[in-house]
């Protein structure tokens, strides 16, 4: 229990926000590997539970602070909100500890491969049942080490997930190796163990190997694209609006005043430099509908006068359809809500709007709620939390939004940490990805900088620049190979300019890569199954 304990509190080390110490990750797992290689599965479930509770209790803290501070529920009901989710998600870890004990027990060495493939698959499958929750997959602790993961233009951040688990299992064979033998070159080249060598030092290695040159060699090429690539200014606004005061009606004037003057001091001209094409204001930084303020369309008609700047903005937006399929005597008009970007031209009219289309349950809308019981249940203790944010309807298309030269997939908060949403744009015809949020919610807690780690992934999978603008950080510019040059404080009034690169290049993980977790399960399911008929020890399912 103290070693599964132990992967517990070095996954914590690892991730961004707290130590990121990011090289721990390699071996994190070595522990609990360790742990379970002699235990029951039904045991070893359990070490793994503790190991993923442990982590996933250290790393999503801060959902007591987005509920209890924001979302105005007391901490009787926000604290076992984060254990219920952090239990939901150790679940994972420890059916990997169990099917990876039970595995290696009927396969030995080799069926140590399972533990990396069914690694992926689960975090595969936790990215899209119940709507799906994929944050911080083991990847993301690589994020501020781009020269360790451009394979993600062959394979996404699974790929990357991959190779991390991978290493964690060469190391625990090593070191089972060594500690039997008590000499490593004794154990490598023993007739005993030349299965070993064959079934998995030698493969891992064949992979490991060629995955980091190739990161090398895929860093210096996509450098040279970059160089000779197109380009267009680009700026970013972060107003640092609070929370608490954001959506009072009082404030809304204000929060457009601050962010028109510091939109203003980008535009004016600056030591020779030219205008930026475009400006970039948050998630829902206008706080409130556009169709009912036609004073404001004035002030963002002002904003760009005289100027050749465009704006691309988030704004609640809503449409009223007539229900023309029911009779003339019960008509309705049916109103839909979005937390919508919206495309605001040099003269201040709107030519494009992208609707939010994965959004956050019980923030964003309530599930559950056309069920009689539990539907009340939940909109009497949670209603409080989706009032706050907005209740919307999901949008449908993915099409990017046209701006000067650019044509712009928008990922509205945490869209970013869904690789399919951005792959879609980029396949749509999208040469710039934005990243519009607000995470005021997370308050001085890790999230910001978790969410931030994952949008880096979306830029080296589609090989596009990501710009991202957030409410109160972290705003900043990230490159077709990860690398954040320029990144905001937190909590902090910020505007930045800079010249994003526009490259037109289709990835492998574009047509063909995004299938890689979907495979990792397939094959996972497939070394379960010759463990089934190859083990003595089938009872202990």
């Amino acid at each position: 229990m103290l070693l599964a304990l132990l992967s517990g509190v070095l996954l914590f080390s690892a991730f961004p926000g707290a130590l990121e110490l990011w090289p721990v990750a390699w071996v994190a797992l070595v522990p609990l590997l360790w742990a379970v290689k002699d235990a029951k599965p039904r045991y070893a479930a359990r070490l793994g539970f503790a190991a993923g509770l442990l982590h996933h209790i250290t790393l999503m803290y801060w959902i007591v602070i987005v509920l209890g501070e924001y979302g105005y529920l007391p901490l009787w009901v926000s604290i076992p909100a984060l254990l219920l989710l952090a239990i939901y998600m150790s679940l994972y870890t420890s059916l990997f500890a169990a099917v990876t004990c039970w595995t290696y027990r009927g396969l030995g060495m080799a069926g140590l491969w399972i533990a990396p493939l069914f690694w992926v698959g689960l975090d595969y499958v936790r990215g899209w049942i119940f709507t799906g929750f994929p944050w911080q997959d083991l990847a993301y602790t690589q994020y501020k080490m781009p020269h360790l993961f451009q394979t993600s233009d062959l394979t996404g951040h699974f790929g990357i997930t991959f190779h991390i688990v991978l290493t964690n299992c060469l190391v625990f064979v090593f070191l089972l190796l060594f500690v039997k033998n008590n000499a490593m070159s004794k154990a490598l080249f023993s007739k005993k163990r030349q299965h070993t060598a064959l079934f998995f030092i030698i493969p891992a290695l064949m992979i490991l190997v060629p995955a980091m040159s190739y990161n090398v060699f895929r860093f210096r090429q996509v450098e040279d694209i970059i160089i000779n690539s197109d380009s267009m200014r680009v700026a970013v606004v972060q107003g640092n609006i609070s929370q608490d005061l954001k959506w009072t009606p009082e404030m809304q004037e204000k929060t457009v005043s601050i962010y028109s003057k510091l939109s203003e001091n980008i535009i004016l001209p600056q030591k020779g430099k030219p205008e930026p094409a475009l400006i970039i204001w948050p998630e829902t930084a206008l706080p409130f509908y556009l169709q009912g303020k036609p004073n404001m369309s004035s002030l963002l008609a002002g904003l760009g006068e005289g100027h050749n700047t465009w704006l691309l903005t988030g704004v609640p937006y809503y449409d009223m359809s007539e229900e023309f399929n029911l009779p003339d005597s019960i008509k309705q008009t049916a109103t839909k809500y979005y937390n919508s970007a919206i495309m605001v031209s040099p003269n201040g009219s709107i030519t494009d709007r992208y609707d939010k289309q994965h959004l956050v349950p019980f923030g964003e809308y309530m599930p559950f709620r056309k069920l009689p019981i539990i539907g009340s249940w939940l909109d009497k203790r949670l209603g409080p939390v989706v009032q706050s944010m907005g209740d919307f309807e999901s949008g449908s298309s993915s099409e990017p939004l046209t701006c000067s030269k650019a044509r712009i997939g928008v990922l509205i908060c945490f869209e970013s940490i869904f690789p399919n949403i951005a792959r879609i744009s980029v396949e749509n015809g999208a040469n710039l990805l934005v990243n519009i949020t607000n995470d005021a919610w997370f308050g001085r807690s890790s999230a910001p900088w978790q969410h931030l780690s994952m949008a880096v992934f979306r830029a080296v999978e589609n090989r596009r620049s990501l710009v991202r603008s957030a409410n109160t950080g972290v705003s900043g510019f990230i490159d077709p190979l990860g690398r954040v040059p320029v990144a905001s404080p937190l909590f902090k009034e910020w505007q930045q300019t800079a010249e994003v690169k526009l490259l037109q290049e289709k990835t492998f993980f574009l047509k063909i890569g995004h299938y890689f977790g979907a495979l990792c399960l397939a094959l996972s399911v497939c070394v379960m199954l010759i463990a089934c008929f190859r083990s003595k020890e089938r009872y202990l399912l």
